[in-house]
């Protein structure tokens, strides 16, 4: 009887002491760090990439901290930004920010993505309740399908209004960035049944006109002295490239943070795959619950 006893106390024992940890944080060589660095980095810098799987919940809720606790520190210097918003759409934003229109007239308005409401829409509110700027950054869609089908080429024929809602022509363009080679190389072997037609070569450009667009309109709307925190898809500045490689091409003085995320089974450690992907990188578990 006794050592039942003594085998139910320590099976408690360890039950009460296991817990659950709902991500880590690692710098890019793979040692791990803590929410505390990354926010200690992030003061310093001028411009912090926040790359995110879009249906992540752990992510955009450290976002949402990371950019509240910036606030705190910087106040009314900060800047926010985002791929989710297109550039033509700066005016409808505005006008919600300021208080001009009601929210659903935001909604109709802004042709925003559909997961806004569970995983945006508080960093606008935050936006609108601190009086921040928030900065539409992405190409219209409708732009990008242009060069997914007929290359930058096909963006010269469109008006000078048009043409204001997208970093200048021709960007610059380095097919040899690892980025842009998956994607063709993921093309080649496996195009959807809308690319077989189509040259796949402008598929990795359709990519690069919206990271050179939102590194257009950072560079646009950051002041000196000022912290500017734009959220994007990791694929947008993973190894340091897509809009990160732009920023540096037109400013190389800049301090730019980067952040990807990783989903693992085992959070414990940093997966190879991931190493130097970012400055951090979040992990979060495989089985953490999704927005959408």
């Amino acid at each position: 009887m006794k050592n039942i006893l003594t085998l139910i106390i320590i099976i408690s024992s360890l039950s009460i002491n296991a817990q659950k940890v709902a991500f880590k944080i690692f710098e890019k060589g793979g040692k791990e760090s803590s929410y505390e660095d990354l926010y200690n980095s992030s003061v310093k810098q001028d411009i912090i990439m926040f790359g995110e799987l879009h249906d992540d919940a752990m992510v955009h809720w450290l976002q949402y901290e990371l950019t509240a606790d910036l606030y705190k520190k910087s106040g009314k210097t900060l800047i926010l930004g985002a791929e989710m918003f297109e550039a033509d759409n700066q005016t409808v934003l505005d006008e919600y920010l300021q208080g001009k229109t009601k929210e659903r007239n935001f909604l109709d308005d802004a042709r925003l993505w559909s997961n806004y409401k569970t995983d945006y829409r508080a960093l606008v509110e935050f936006a609108k309740e601190n009086k921040l700027a928030f900065i539409a950054t992405n190409i219209p869609r409708r732009y990008a399908a242009l060069v997914n089908s007929g290359g930058f080429e096909a963006l010269d024929n469109l008006s000078n209004q048009a043409k204001q809602w997208m970093a200048p022509l021709p960007p610059k363009y380095d097919s040899e960035l690892s980025s842009y080679k998956k994607m063709l190389e993921m093309m080649g072997s496996s195009p959807g049944a809308g690319m077989r037609n189509q040259n796949i070569e402008n598929f990795p450009k359709a990519q690069a006109i919206k990271d050179a667009t939102m590194a257009h309109f950072i560079l646009k709307n950051y002041e000196k002295g000022k912290l500017f925190v734009h959220y994007q898809g990791a694929f947008h500045s993973d190894d340091y490239q897509g809009i990160v490689w732009y920023l540096n091409e037109e400013n190389k003085n800049l301090k730019i943070l980067s952040i990807s995320v990783s989903r693992q089974d085992d959070i414990s450690k940093l997966d190879v795959e991931y190493l130097n992907k970012a400055d951090y990188i979040i992990v979060v578990p495989n089985s953490m619950t999704k927005t959408h």
